[in-house]
């Protein structure tokens, strides 16, 4: 054990030495991090020690300093920990009715409580503007988890009903498209639906009075450019509400641009 409270000493595998930081809080061992001097990780141990040694005192969630030894992640467990007596190993903080995820001190992630057991499990990570979370070895974009399709663009196939784009409670959600190449508008008050199949530009398949005629539109689309020797990879929706036999009957019935036939390679 190192001469410093809380401070532990460890080995790479080169054999170099460096310095884990932990404590024990409520029966409960918590590892603070890795240090390459004892000093920084006694200094993370001491930030901890200041966060759960008084209920009272002043730190709270906005009170994270970035000169801090102590990670803002390690930082908002500890808090949560103190506060509502649950340990998450990712950065979730418990409000009343949902929970705030810290994805960095200034992006905070809000999610009903449904979800809290998935997400004190996965860490979320950030890439392109995509959310999303590792699991088996392969990486989930979370919006599939409310719905939202991979094609889904926001603002034409799904809002935050509140404008905050970081607010995943479910009713903030609202999903508009449900299917690729489908787009919904209103025309004189009612909603019709665009089937559009994109081929050096959107080239319009047909409008229709509900998505699901639009969505097997778009499908009967691919196919017809496909016979016509047209090899991009395009996906087709899947539609579980119609029955194999209701799915051929409409894709037979349904009327598409002749157009489509004039698209080349």
């Amino acid at each position: 054990m190192a001469s410093k409270t809380g401070v532990y000493t460890a080995k790479k595998k080169s054999g170099e030495i460096y310095y884990r930081a932990s404590l024990t809080y409520k029966n409960k061992h918590i590892s603070l991090g890795s240090y390459d001097n004892p000093k920084d990780a006694n200094l993370a141990y001491t930030e901890a020690k200041n966060i759960i040694d008084d209920s009272k005192n002043k730190i709270n969630k906005e009170s994270y300093n970035q000169k801090y030894k102590l990670s803002h992640d390690k930082f908002i467990c500890l808090l949560n920990f103190r506060d509502n007596g649950i340990y998450f190993a990712t950065p979730i903080y418990l409000l009343k009715n949902y929970f705030e995820y810290y994805l960095t001190p200034d992006t905070i992630i809000k999610f009903d409580r449904d979800d809290l057991f998935f997400y004190a499990s996965h860490k979320i990570q950030q890439r392109g503007g995509y959310l999303f979370v590792s699991d088996y070895g392969s990486q989930y974009k979370i919006l599939g988890r409310y719905g939202i399709k991979p094609f889904a663009v926001y603002g034409r196939d799904f809002i935050m009903v509140n404008d905050d784009k970081y607010d995943y409670r479910y009713s903030n959600i609202k999903v508009i498209n449900n299917y690729v190449g489908v787009q919904m508008e209103e025309k004189n008050g009612k909603p019709v639906y665009t089937a559009l199949i994109h081929m050096v530009g959107n080239h319009i398949i047909g409008r229709y009075g509900s998505e699901i005629e639009a969505a097997v539109a778009y499908n009967k689309a691919v196919d017809i450019l496909h016979k016509n020797g047209i090899k991009k990879n395009y996906t087709k929706n899947y539609i579980v509400t119609l029955k194999k036999e209701e799915y051929q009957k409409l894709y037979d019935e349904i009327k598409v641009s002749d157009k489509l036939n004039d698209i080349s390679l």
